[in-house]
């Protein structure tokens, strides 16, 4: 018994059993499940005890015109998230962070409390407002101004604002608190010697505010993108089931599709895969020529 409590308190063992949880953790839901999904990719299930060796089959079956959609939808959204949920969430940051401003805390606690629903929870009041029917919230307000109503969520482009409304309206709260730490922590003394030397607030905000909060704008930057490519709720809540010319479709709702509607686990694994990689990949660009990789000037 001594002896046990003796490695307890070990200086050398302790390290070990405090990171064992994450260890665990790493292991059992993630490096399992992630090498089981490669594995699968490469095979046919025909049910959990019952797999077939294809090769490259399910791959070969990728290059069709469902996935290059949902990869073209899931694209132009995440493009959309990062023109909206960073730099929108920064002016607000900025504006509620200005001494000049009022009911502060208030403002913070409104913009910040819809990041606290689900996805399907904060799409449903859009989903409403935005409906097919005259008498939807927003055809009503278009037929009072003598527009005629639209069916917002059969046109393409329409539905993609809805889903870029749906992100921003849910995640503009998390990233602005994120900016407001960081502003919080920048030294006043920076500002106070620009106003000395005559710069404005716009001047101040690109040559101070900016490069100084630069690793925060590169991690909202890459979460931005690891959102918008794994994106399924702001989709499945706009379109249930039907999906006329794929709208909607994204590449997290076609694995969807194939996995679990259609029971094709191999296929739906080489489709996650492929994800996986894409966003690895563009996430190593950007943290190359933007962010971490990239080696600062003297």
């Amino acid at each position: 018994m001594a002896t046990i409590k003796k490695l307890l308190y070990s200086d050398k063992l302790a390290p070990y059993l405090f990171v064992l949880p994450f260890v665990l953790c790493l292991l059992i839901f993630f490096l399992y499940p992630m090498i089981s999904t490669f594995i699968m990719s490469f095979q046919e299930v025909i049910s959990l005890n019952n797999t077939r060796f294809i090769g490259t089959k399910n791959y070969e079956r990728l290059f069709d015109v469902h996935f290059y959609n949902a990869l073209k939808t899931n694209t132009i959204y995440t493009i959309f998230v990062i023109l909206t949920a960073i730099p929108i969430p920064l002016l607000i940051a900025v504006m509620l962070n200005s001494k000049l401003s009022k009911g502060k805390m208030f403002f913070r606690t409104i913009i910040f409390i819809p990041a606290l629903t689900s996805v399907i929870v904060a799409g449903v009041p859009f989903r409403l407002m935005f409906g097919e029917l005259d008498t939807a919230f927003i055809n009503s307000i278009m037929n009072n101004l003598g527009l005629s109503s639209q069916k917002w969520m059969m046109n393409y482009w329409t539905g993609m604002m809805l889903m870029v409304m749906v992100h921003l309206w849910r995640t503009a709260g998390v990233n602005m608190v994120y900016y407001l730490a960081g502003l919080q922590s920048l030294p006043e003394e920076l500002y106070e010697s620009a106003e000395i030397d005559g710069a404005g607030g716009i001047q101040k905000f690109f040559y101070i505010t900016l490069p100084l909060l630069k690793p925060i704008l590169i991690y909202t930057l890459t979460v931005s993108i690891f959102e918008g490519y794994r994106m399924f709720g702001e989709s499945y809540v706009f379109w249930n089931e039907s999906m006329p010319n794929d709208i909607g479709l994204t590449i997290v709702r076609y694995i969807y599709q194939q996995a679990f509607q259609r029971n094709d686990l191999g296929f739906g694994s080489a489709i996650g895969i492929v994800l996986l990689l894409i966003v690895l990949a563009i996430n190593m660009v950007q943290l190359k020529y933007f962010g971490l990789f990239r080696k600062e000037r003297d």
